[in-house]
């Protein structure tokens, strides 16, 4: 679309054209000259969107800051992955088939903006520790997603705007930070910021960058894919100035741990984070990448770094062209998104601070990422893991398999793989310890996981892929595998004496998640940690001593090594990195663009504007949304008379209300897939089967962690919904609910769906007949997601009750005035107690009303295609 406001657009320094703050400044829009630089940007956008009467009245409530205003903004892009971007496009090729049995055009659904689809999510490591895994992986991925990847390759010929990058090529956010992203875009001869969104949470990786993007659900990005704006509630801007500068022996790594504690401490819960300061400069961009990857960890929608000298270099580094840096330099400093050594605060709703050099060595564990803890009291961390669930570390012995003993040691995930100084300090770590003949332990599972391709280019460069090679730690693909859930199977006998003793096996990894259940079903205690420090745990082979104080092995002489005998002087690591990380490589690993392997060149697909379904199939089916209807949820008759499905406690996150991992054979899930031919050895992961509504479906809450109070003392995928009645996998205790014609409810506390944007965590619940979500507060992606699919978000007005606490065959009624108010929602216990429970809706904005009564945004997206 054209400007809506082109007497704004102005030339700048470089000959620029831009839509100039300043000039609308001057115009009478506001002072926008001390906008947070992530409002700077929202501004912008709103200004080339919105007519200028609507425009006056949208940054009026911004620049005043006002906590009721809504604020919009279109992105420029989209980037998917294969996990959600498969339910997604089978939203669209499922309303395609709604427009053509109306006898409308297939085309009249097509995407608008840029969209990258990249396919990064169906690596697993079944191969690992071998010169082969990598190929064994790579041949095992194509064999097991032959239909998913199929369709995939129909949606790139069958949508407009819409490219693949195939399997293999790297993982979403670090072809965005080393490819895709251009920072200042270029819209009819206007130089205009780079905005994106992202159905991943951690497309906040890209705000290190400069380039304002945030996580959605599938949903969500539907509606961004055809255009339509993302409207929010104003978010709070926390500024968060750093000062100081990191210790020798401090990574990345242990700074974004540490941030995401302090942050959560703060509780930056669906605000925008910005950082500046001094400190700022003396952070890498590599650095800046591994905190803005975790924004969803410490909550905040997105964590926005300045554009300054450190990204003009990181994109040399990475092979942009000469005119693209110098128009990012310039488009900057034109727009004040630049940041000089110096320079003052800008007008933030609060400020923190926050000393680099109180930064410790740490890891974060044992079942989520804001549980800092110095490496010193990591022993009694697990200890506590295992006073938690029953379990007893006792004394054991170090040098066989027992409790608290590492059964992974994976580096992964793009969190610390995009960091050049992280990899070439555990390639130097890996090569000290071969020289002195150090290896993990026998039942360590090692990989090596990179991000893109890129990093193999450097670590062979360097001359340290032999040494991680020679500790087990062979590259197994490139993609994203442990850190969602791919970590794939244990060694037969390491499983099989986990389960018999009932070990406490844990997981170390250099990824952005642990939470429970997601990083294997064997696993009860996972780490996140850096990568140097995830090969000291697969040396040590347990967690229960201190890895920086007691020894890590010993050598062919009995001399015990210690990890400072094997740590790096960060001097040497920056010399190879400056040598080896370059822009020539870079180029040349990208100048060919994304092409991927003969196997995928020669995968057949379908051809057409509308796919051909195959009924029988387990990977792909219509999605069933298209065809529900629209509907007001407000007025659903079963709201007078719902029962309680799940009552649940804090931090319910979306692996344990749809998960990511490995399908039991016992499961509801896996029985109705043997049931309907496959083998226990093919069930896969539920990741996999998302274009499969029927699978999500008997997935949902399948997480053998989770804690129900209404099933208590058991854990796991059970619930009980009568007196006396029996416990009931969720799936079936919903489908007699449904039977019965009640409504239900989900009762849960503090920031109920925290994690990945997962939207079949929303989907899911739809599906299972769920009405409503009451809860303390929820996780931003979500919430959203909720609304999308016409699911009431409730929250508690004030602290719960002391006396509503729902017990087994308790019900609920709720009603709502016209405004969509919550007026009154009433529990009715077994003994006949009736509860008033003050509660109002979760929304932020008039339009999440009007999108909520309209049944959601798929019922919205249907009527409007077909102009009803």
């Amino acid at each position: 679309m054209s400007c809506a406001n082109p007497d704004l657009i102005r030339t700048v320094a470089g000959g620029l054209r831009v839509l100039c703050l300043d000039a609308a400044q001057t115009a009478g829009f506001g002072p926008l000259d001390r906008l947070p630089r992530s409002l700077k940007i929202i501004a912008e956008d709103m200004l080339w969107r919105l007519p200028r009467d609507q425009a006056l009245v949208a940054l009026d409530g911004l620049t005043r800051r006002q906590r009721d205003a809504v604020i919009s903004l279109a992105p420029g892009r989209a980037l998917l992955q294969d996990f959600l971007g498969i339910p997604l496009m089978t939203d669209f090729a499922a309303m395609r088939d709604m427009l053509v049995s109306h006898g409308r055009e297939p085309r009249l659904l097509d995407p608008v903006i840029a969209v990258d689809f990249v396919v990064d999510h169906s690596l697993n490591v079944l191969f690992s520790g071998s010169p082969q895994a990598a190929a064994l992986n790579r041949a095992a991925e194509m064999d097991r997603n032959r239909e998913r990847f199929a369709f995939i390759k129909w949606c790139q010929q069958a949508f407009a705007n819409f490219r693949v990058i195939p399997p293999g090529r790297g993982i979403m956010h670090q072809v965005n930070l080393e490819w895709l992203a251009s920072v200042v875009r270029l819209v009819d001869g206007i130089a205009r910021p780079d905005t994106m969104i992202g159905t991943d949470s951690h497309t906040t990786m890209v705000n290190a960058l400069g380039v304002l993007g945030w996580g959605v659900g599938g949903i969500e990005a539907e509606m961004a894919m055809l255009g339509l704006p993302l409207e929010l509630r104003l978010p709070r801007v926390v500024g968060l100035r750093l000062t100081g500068d990191l210790a020798q022996s401090v990574t990345a790594t242990d700074l974004v741990l540490a941030l995401t504690q302090a942050l959560r401490q703060i509780g930056v819960i669906d605000d925008f984070v910005e950082f500046f300061g001094d400190g700022v400069a003396r952070l890498p961009l590599a650095d800046r990448a591994t905190i803005a990857n975790m924004a969803p960890e410490f909550g905040a929608t997105c964590a926005y770094f300045p554009i300054d000298d450190a990204t003009i270099r990181y994109l040399q580094m990475t092979g942009r062209s000469n005119a693209d840096v110098a128009r990012v330099a310039a488009y900057a400093r034109a727009m004040g998104l630049w940041q000089d050594q110096g320079a003052a605060a800008l007008d933030y709703d609060v400020i923190h601070e926050f000393d680099l050099s109180s930064v410790m060595p740490c890891m974060a564990g044992p079942t989520r990422p804001d549980q800092r803890v110095p490496l010193a009291a990591v022993g009694q961390s697990l200890a506590e893991r295992a006073q938690a669930l029953g379990l007893s570390l006792g004394v054991g012995d170090r040098a066989q398999l027992g409790d608290g003993s590492v059964v992974i040691a994976a580096i992964t995930s793009c969190t610390n793989t995009s960091n050049p100084a992280l990899m070439i300090t555990a390639g130097l770590l890996a090569q000290r310890a071969n020289a002195r003949g150090l290896r993990p332990k026998p039942w360590v599972k090692t990989s090596l996981a990179p991000g893109s391709r890129v990093v193999t280019d450097y670590l062979d460069a360097a001359g340290l892929t032999a040494d991680l090679d020679a500790l087990g730690f062979h590259t197994i693909g490139y993609g994203c595998t442990t850190c969602n859930g791919n970590s794939g199977p244990l060694d037969p006998q390491v499983a099989a004496q986990i389960d018999q003793q009932q070990l406490l096996g844990v997981a170390v990894l250099s990824g952005n998640r642990n939470f429970e259940g997601r990083i294997h079903p064997q696993v009860k205690a996972a780490y996140l940690a850096s990568p140097p420090l995830v090969i000291a745990a697969a040396l040590a082979g347990h967690l229960r001593d201190d890895l920086a104080n007691a020894p890590l092995g010993q050598d062919a002489q009995g001399i015990d090594v210690y990890l400072r005998d094997l740590w790096p002087d960060p001097a040497e690591v920056a010399a190879l990195v400056t040598r080896h990380v370059t822009a020539d490589l870079f180029a040349a690993s990208y100048g060919a663009g994304m092409d991927g392997s003969a196997q995928w060149a020669a995968l057949d697909a379908p051809r057409g504007l509308c796919f051909p379904w195959d009924q029988a199939s387990d990977f792909i089916r219509p999605s069933p949304f298209a065809a529900l209807g629209a509907s007001d949820p407000l007025c659903d008759p079963r709201l007078a008379d719902m029962r309680s499905l799940l009552v649940l406690g804090d931090r319910i996150t979306t692996d344990h209300i749809s998960p990511n991992g490995a399908i039991r054979a016992d499961s509801p899930a896996g029985i109705y897939l043997q049931e309907r031919g496959t083998t226990p050895a093919h069930l896969g992961n539920f990741g996999l089967r998302r274009g499969n509504d029927a699978i999500c479906l008997h997935g949902m809450f399948d997480n053998p962690h989770l804690e129900n109070a209404l099933a208590a003392p058991h854990r796991g995928n059970l619930t009980v919904i009568a007196h006396d009645g029996p416990h009931l996998p969720i799936v079936t205790a919903a489908a007699q609910l449904r039977a019965q014609g009640r409504g239900m409810i989900i009762v849960a506390g503090r920031d109920y769906g925290a994690g990945s944007s997962r939207d079949w965590a929303a989907k899911g619940l739809r599906l299972l007949g769920v009405n409503i979500v009451l809860a303390v507060s929820f996780e931003r992606i979500h919430r959203a997601n909720l609304i999308g699919m016409g699911i009431i978000p409730l929250v508690f007005d004030g602290p719960p009750p002391a006396d509503a606490q729902p017990e087994v065959g308790s019900s609920w009624a709720v009603s709502f005035d016209g405004s969509g108010d919550c007026v009154k929602l009433q529990l009715r216990q077994p003994s006949g107690a009736q509860i008033a429970v003050p509660a109002r809706l979760a929304l932020q904005s008039p339009a999440e009303l009007a999108l909520l009564r309209r049944g959601g945004v798929l019922s919205q997206l249907c009527a409007d295609l077909l102009g009803q």
